[in-house]
């Protein structure tokens, strides 16, 4: 295996886990972040300087402007010949626009949907991959490392965007699912003649055509609150169930299960939804998100 050195821009909770099972891996890690507590070097300069040419950059800060003033940053200090990757929940436009003014440099961009939460360094990262191929290759011993053991978990899915764009219908889609068994866990807890929901939910972890990994999440939670009495039913959106509605309208495709749970999340916030504990309790799961507690 070819041992590679990578620079690290953002260590919370994915990017600090990612740190860990690279380096697991036999590759070198240089890692930034803006709480010194938790960085290997005080400042994007010294972390360039720390990284033999061509150097490799992974990005995961918060998509928006903070990846934008990181990707400005970084083209002022990297060379010809050198790759950055945005790992963060970046909207696929902004991957197009990073590409050119980097590629105007030199400068190679790829960009990465992660999908794998807090149970990542344990599991493994679903990697979507969207980029040239001569910069996608340069990179495979970091995805390989960062994927699960097996044959599946990675793909590049196309040229820049394509790999945030998948990552965007993934969200839509587990937007929907999570909808699905917040509404069936709802009826369950709402009629007089199931008295045990919680053991329903377990019997479908076997056998039945609906388990899944949420499903064993579900399960999860409602062992840690078996009415969830201890969540408000209020569940945020990350903005990709927005944006993945938004390309559904462009591209005129109808996606009638992943917009209604998109605006269920937003009934959400007008009163307190049973469905939304579950949708809660399911993101706190899987992805460490905030929960907010009901008001005694």
């Amino acid at each position: 295996m070819t041992s590679m050195q990578l620079g690290l821009i953002g260590l919370g909770k994915m990017g600090g886990n990612m740190r860990e099972r690279i380096r697991r891996a036999g590759h070198t890690v240089v890692g930034y972040d803006r709480n010194p507590e938790l960085s290997d070097v005080k400042d994007l300069a010294e972390l360039v300087g720390q990284l033999q040419a061509p150097r490799t950059v992974w990005v995961m800060v918060p998509a928006g402007g903070p990846t934008q003033s990181v990707v400005d940053e970084l083209g002022e200090l990297l060379e010809a010949g050198d790759t950055v990757v945005d790992g963060g929940n970046s909207r696929w436009t902004d991957d197009e626009k990073h590409a050119a003014e980097l590629g105007a440099k030199g400068i190679g961009f790829v960009d990465a949907g992660v999908s794998g939460g807090v149970w990542g360094l344990k599991n493994g990262y679903a990697l979507m991959v969207g980029g040239e191929k001569e910069h996608v290759d340069r990179l495979q011993p970091i995805f390989d490392a960062l994927k699960p053991e097996g044959p599946y978990g990675y793909v590049h899915a196309g040229k820049v965007g394509a790999g945030h764009f998948s990552k965007m219908v993934h969200n839509g889609i587990e937007y929907a699912m999570m909808q699905a068994y917040a509404e069936g866990w709802e009826l369950l807890e709402k009629v007089d003649s199931v008295d045990n929901v919680r053991e329903v939910f377990r019997s479908w972890q076997e056998g039945t055509v609906i388990r899944s990994w949420l499903l064993d999440l579900a399960v999860n939670a409602l062992d840690e609150d078996t009415h969830l009495d201890k969540l408000r039913g209020y569940a945020e959106d990350s903005g990709e169930g927005r944006w993945t509605v938004e390309a559904a309208i462009d591209n005129a495709v109808p996606l009638p299960a992943i917009t209604a749970s998109l605006f269920a999340r937003f009934a959400s916030r007008q009163d307190d939804s049973p469905q939304m504990k579950m949708i809660a309790a399911l993101r706190n799961q899987f992805g460490g998100h905030a929960v907010e507690s009901a008001k005694k």
